[in-house]
């Protein structure tokens, strides 16, 4: 049993879903459209029998696309591709693996994301925006998101209004799913049900 909604508006339950691994693991994937591997896909379809939804939704990169249409294709459902929903752009550090990065900047990035972004990549504040607008599209129906890492700390971050630091301390594996329930209109209106790695 929850707790009634807010001001009686209607809640609706928001599965985030991590696309599965990619061929190329332990680089930093931002707006490259790395393949997923079979293995990957399957995982997220598998994480995704597990829910009760309504509408399915995805970042337009193929290790989320490719993942949200087998899910789409299991539960009879369509698949709204809305590219809002990407990873953080890495600017000139997308595809590097860390080692290959400075140490100094990329420990400057992971300290705070949005004072040292990646040299022509994008701001946390920017990717923290732009999910704000895709989540505030969605309809009050239990939706599935397939998207990325960074894409799903920020929705936590205006969902839950949780800081920086705070996103930081949710483990995300490849295939993770993270279930909120949310109330439309509220500021701080969600809270987290459910991880699943």
């Amino acid at each position: 049993m929850t707790d009634a909604p807010p001001g009686g508006m209607t809640d609706f339950s928001l599965h985030l879903l991590r696309h599965g691994a990619p061929e190329r693991e332990g680089l930093l994937l931002g707006r490259i459209d790395a393949a997923p591997t079979p293995e990957g896909i399957a995982a997220c379809v598998a994480q995704a029998e597990r829910l009760d939804v309504k509408a399915i939704v995805s970042s337009d990169l193929a290790r989320c696309r490719l993942a949200a249409q087998a899910i789409a294709h299991r539960l009879a459902l369509p698949v709204r591709i809305d590219r809002r929903w990407r990873e953080l752009d890495f600017g000139a550090w997308d595809g590097l693996a860390p080692s290959q990065i400075d140490p100094a900047a990329l420990a400057e990035f992971w300290q705070d994301p949005d004072a040292a972004p990646p040299p022509q990549g994008e701001r946390w504040s920017t990717l923290a925006v732009r999910i704000g607008e895709a989540l505030a599209d969605l309809s009050a129906v239990p939706t599935l998101v397939v998207t990325h890492g960074g894409a799903m700390r920020a929705a936590l971050h205006r969902l839950c209004d949780f800081d920086q630091r705070q996103v930081w301390a949710f483990d995300l594996p490849y295939a993770a799913c993270l279930s909120l329930r949310v109330w439309p209109g509220e500021s701080g209106g969600a809270q987290v049900v459910g991880l699943r790695s």
